[in-house]
C-alpha cells in the first residue's frame, strides 16, 4: 500500500492529493464522498484537482467522512495552507504527565494479570510488573528500546517457541495489523507486517486452536513461562482524543487468566514480586 507521501515523493502534496488518496483508500466515488459530506460532486472535483481552494471547516468534514486519522488530518490542513490543529507530544514530555500517570495507574490496578501500552508501531511505551516475568528467555536484542510487541511475539528468538496456539495467535496479530493498516494507510505497518508473515509459524501436525475465541473481542494466549503453562485470554483498549494524536494512537493490552491454576500463579507470583 503507497502513502500519498511515496505517491508524490518529487513534489510537495496538494489538499488534493490527500484527497484523493483516502478517497480511493476508503473506496469510495467522488459521488459518493460529494453526498456524505454534503456537497456537490462538481465542487469535490475541484478541490480534488486543485481547481478550488477548500475551506478550514471543509478540510476537515471530508477527514471526518473518510476516518482520517488524526496525524493525517494535521497534514491536510497545511496542505491546504492551514495551521495544524491537532497536538503531538511523546509521552515522556512533561506536559504529558497527567496522562502518562493515569495509563500508568490503569496497568497497575490491573494486577495481577499483565497490561501493557504501546502506540501505533505497536511499540511498548508503558507496562506493569507482571510484563516482565513473560519476557524471561526472550533475545535481548528485541528487548532493546523501543520494544516491539508483534516482534517480541512472533520473532523465533522472542516467545513464539512458548505460545502453545501459536498460529492462532499469529492470525488473530495479523488480522488486526491488517485492519490497522487499511484504517491508516501507514507504509511502515504494511512493512512491519510483511516481516512478521516472513517468520515460521507451527507445522501443521502440532497446530493447537483454543476455544473461547471473539474475533475482534477476546483472543486466548497459551504460553509456557518459568512458572509453568499460563492460559491467558487477551483483550485490546484503544484511547480516543479529539485533538491529541499520541493518545489518540495508544492502546492497552490487557491479559486476564483463563482458568484457575493461571489465576492462581499470578498471584503467587505477584505476592514474590511485593517489595
Amino acid at each position: 500500500m503507497s502513502s500519498p507521501a511515496h505517491l508524490h515523493a518529487s513534489r510537495r502534496l496538494s489538499v488534493g492529493d490527500h484527497l484523493r488518496h483516502w478517497r480511493q483508500l476508503r473506496r469510495l466515488s467522488q459521488q459518493d464522498l460529494a453526498l456524505d459530506a454534503e456537497l456537490s460532486t462538481r465542487h469535490l472535483s475541484c478541490v480534488e484537482t486543485g481547481k478550488a481552494s477548500p475551506s478550514r471547516e471543509l478540510v476537515l468534514r471530508l477527514c471526518e467522512r473518510l476516518s482520517v486519522p488524526l496525524r493525517e488530518r494535521n497534514a491536510w490542513l497545511v496542505a491546504a495552507g492551514y495551521a495544524p490543529m491537532y497536538r503531538e507530544q511523546n509521552l515522556d514530555d512533561p506536559a504529558m504527565d497527567a496522562a502518562r500517570r493515569a495509563v500508568q495507574h490503569i496497568l497497575d490496578r490491573h494486577e495481577p494479570w499483565p497490561a501493557v501500552a504501546f502506540d501505533r508501531h505497536w511499540d511498548m511505551v508503558l507496562s506493569n510488573r507482571m510484563v516482565a516475568p513473560l519476557l524471561q528467555g526472550v533475545d535481548p536484542e528485541l528487548l532493546r528500546a523501543p520494544v516491539n510487541l508483534l516482534r517480541v511475539s512472533l520473532h523465533p528468538g522472542g516467545l513464539a517457541p512458548r505460545i502453545i496456539n501459536l498460529n492462532q495467535w499469529r492470525e488473530h496479530l495479523f488480522e488486526r495489523l491488517q485492519w490497522q493498516i487499511r484504517a491508516t494507510g501507514d507504509d511502515g505497518l504494511a512493512r512491519l507486517l510483511a516481516e512478521l508473515q516472513a517468520y515460521p509459524g507451527q507445522a501443521p501436525d502440532t497446530d493447537t486452536r483454543m476455544a473461547g475465541e471473539h474475533p475482534g473481542v477476546l483472543m486466548p494466549f497459551l504460553v509456557h513461562t518459568p512458572t509453568g503453562v499460563l492460559h491467558l485470554i487477551s483483550t485490546t483498549t484503544v484511547f480516543g482524543s479529539p485533538t491529541d494524536i499520541t493518545l489518540q494512537e495508544l492502546a492497552l493490552e490487557t491479559f486476564f487468566p483463563g482458568d484457575e491454576p493461571t489465576a492462581q500463579a499470578l498471584r503467587a507470583l505477584a505476592a514474590s514480586m511485593a517489595p
